[in-house]
């Protein structure tokens, strides 16, 4: 997926030594968190808007150049990796660089985000689930073998959190029925996170459980 269309270039991009308050009246004039700075042609890190706060805006940008953070993408940069850059660096504004470590222009989050939601992922019809297993045991070859076996599409999936050696696999398959889907994984060892409401097995547990509780108030 090509993204570069949706580079900004009609943001500022400060000089190292430009006055710190027309930073300042960037940010209280924007909703953005960082700003791209640049020394000559050349990108030096990016100033956020937090690290202003203790800051004397009298006082030019190099006077806190200890203070910029180095995170960028380059032109070439996959959507997902940028998607990535927003989330691990907390900003909503990514400086994009040229082969020249020239600041092109940007990527705001919002619209990098619009993006993701256009793909097939998001538009399709079909069902979401989200799987559970051991971070050394569960395959995407294997998920999508399952999915398939089922007569059904995989239209995508990624990992949603790992912890403790567990990761959540969420998957969105095209769909809506599924049943047979959700016991296969469980044959695999697979847990279901999260499905439809119509889950067979859950629905099997409940009548056993109504069952059980009329049985010895009997």
């Amino acid at each position: 997926m090509q993204i570069q269309s949706h580079i900004i270039t009609s943001l500022p991009v400060f000089q190292i030594g430009n006055p710190l308050k027309d930073v300042v009246q960037f940010f209280n004039d924007s909703t953005f968190t960082h700003v791209a700075i640049q020394e000559g042609q050349h990108f030096v890190g990016v100033l956020g808007e937090n690290d202003l706060r203790n800051f004397e805006d009298h006082k030019t940008i190099e006077d806190y150049r200890y203070s910029l953070e180095s995170f960028f993408v380059l032109k070439e940069t996959s959507w997902l990796d940028v998607l990535e850059l927003f989330a691990r660096n907390d900003t909503n504004l990514l400086p994009v660089l040229d082969d020249n470590e020239k600041v092109v222009g940007y990527y705001d989050l919002t619209d990098i985000v619009g993006v993701f939601i256009e793909t097939p992922f998001f538009t399709e019809p079909g069902g979401i689930l989200v799987l559970a297993k051991g971070i050394k045991d569960y395959s995407f070859g294997e998920i999508a073998q399952i999915v398939e076996s089922n007569n059904a599409k995989l239209l995508g999936g990624f990992i949603t959190d790992s912890r403790n050696d567990v990761v959540q696999i969420t998957i969105k398959i095209g769909t809506s029925n599924l049943n047979e889907i959700i016991q296969s994984f469980r044959r695999y060892n697979y847990s279901i996170v999260f499905g439809n409401n119509d889950d067979q097995f859950l629905e099997d547990l409940k009548q056993r459980s109504d069952y059980l509780d009329k049985y010895l108030n009997v």
